[in-house]
């Protein structure tokens, strides 16, 4: 099978469609992909590394207010699906997978037109703009969480796949994480993490709570800064009028997450579907604190889809300070029942069969659509 990969800008779409491309690659090592990105998103340093064919289109987004800039917009996305075009019938596609982002716009609706089959496949509770406008012609919309079907009324097939994220990292090794973090395995770690680049609202609440941490000391705290914001907090440690608890390890970046999400037994985070897919695909409790500042809210929207079924705890940024941070993480570690009822509530959101169930269904869309050209069907 040939299949085509689109989807950029931030890693919660990329790594979904990298984890579908090891599905395939796993059942069918003669699997053959061509990744398309974006030219300005992380795709071009994510996916090069996976020895994937990477090509790329010249797309940006509709601004949401009145704009000259979204004539450009709209000039780049006819050429884009001239591009994608082009691409396509050059590689000869089976099928063609998009995961969000502007690039999948031109690329899926090229497909579409050409009449590959196409299945696009959406992380988050409340869907994108992109897939919202993809969802009339694609084949099959994929979806995170179940419940989010009616989502997609235009749709002509709407399936429940779960995030193929989870797979992935479902796979990880504990044992591994551990040995990562130079720590003895069993070790109660916390892991807080603001993602690649960090996030200034939840290291502002730790610098206010690490001097409480010491009230913990059977607990290891893994604090995961974030690039961008590493030296500062580094800084501000050594700066503090208290000494920097020895239960504390302080790191800009984890290369191997889901080695240290394996060995953790509580995570402190964003909500992004593709990271929440991780957690619950591992089964771990949660405190969550989602990003405001992102399209739809739909970061809190994924945070109250694991509140409400008791899976983690929710601290909207505005109510975010080291107090309620301290309260929500005490509140978990000193209670091993409720621990052990958000760890069994957080696996069963958790679909570490999601990346095999959208490959089963690409293969169906692939055969159906080579029975159709053989006049078969």
């Amino acid at each position: 099978m040939r299949v085509v990969l689109t989807g950029g800008g931030t890693g919660g779409h990329i790594y979904p469609a990298l984890a579908i491309a090891e599905q395939l690659k796993a059942d069918r090592p003669d699997t053959e992909f061509l990744y398309i990105g974006g030219k300005r998103g992380l795709e071009n340093s994510i996916v090069p590394e996976t020895q994937i064919p990477f090509e790329t289109l010249d797309i940006t987004g509709f601004r949401r207010s009145l704009s000259a800039d979204n004539i450009k917009t709209v000039l780049r996305f006819l050429r884009g699906v001239q591009s994608s075009s082009e691409l396509l019938e050059k590689f000869k596609p089976d099928v063609v997978v998009g995961t969000g982002g502007y690039v999948c716009g031109p690329v899926v609706y090229a497909a579409h037109k050409l009449r590959i089959p196409t299945l696009i496949h959406e992380q988050n509770a409340i869907p994108g703009l992109t897939n919202r406008f993809l969802s009339r012609y694609v084949n099959t919309v994929a979806v995170s969480f179940d419940g989010t079907q009616n989502q997609f009324p235009k749709a002509k097939r709407v399936m429940y796949s779960g995030n193929p994220r989870a797979t992935t990292v479902h796979r990880a090794n504990a044992a591994e994480g551990f040995r990562m973090l130079g720590l003895p395995e069993g070790t109660p770690i916390v892991l807080v993490v603001g993602g690649s680049i960090g996030a200034k609202a939840i290291n502002e609440a730790m610098l206010q709570m690490v001097p409480d941490i010491m009230r913990m000391p059977d607990v290891q705290f893994v604090y995961v800064t974030g690039k961008r914001y590493y030296d500062e907090i580094k800084r501000g440690l050594d700066e503090a009028p208290w000494v920097t608890p020895a239960n504390l390890k302080v790191l800009p970046y984890v290369e191997r997450m889901p080695e240290v999400l394996a060995a953790s037994m509580l995570v402190i985070s964003r909500a992004g579907a593709s990271f929440l897919a991780e957690v619950t695909s591992l089964g771990i409790p949660a405190v969550l604190i989602p990003s405001p500042n992102v399209t739809n809210n739909h970061q809190e929207v994924n945070a109250r889809a694991l509140e409400d079924e008791g899976a983690a705890l929710m601290i909207l940024e505005r109510d975010l300070n080291g107090r309620s941070l301290l309260e929500a993480v005490e509140a978990v570690v000193n209670d091993e029942y409720l621990r052990a009822r958000m760890s069994e509530r957080s696996a069963g959101l958790g679909k570490p069969d999601s990346a095999s169930i959208i490959a089963a269904e690409l293969r169906k869309l692939a055969v159906r659509a080579q029975a159709i050209r053989r006049g078969a069907l």
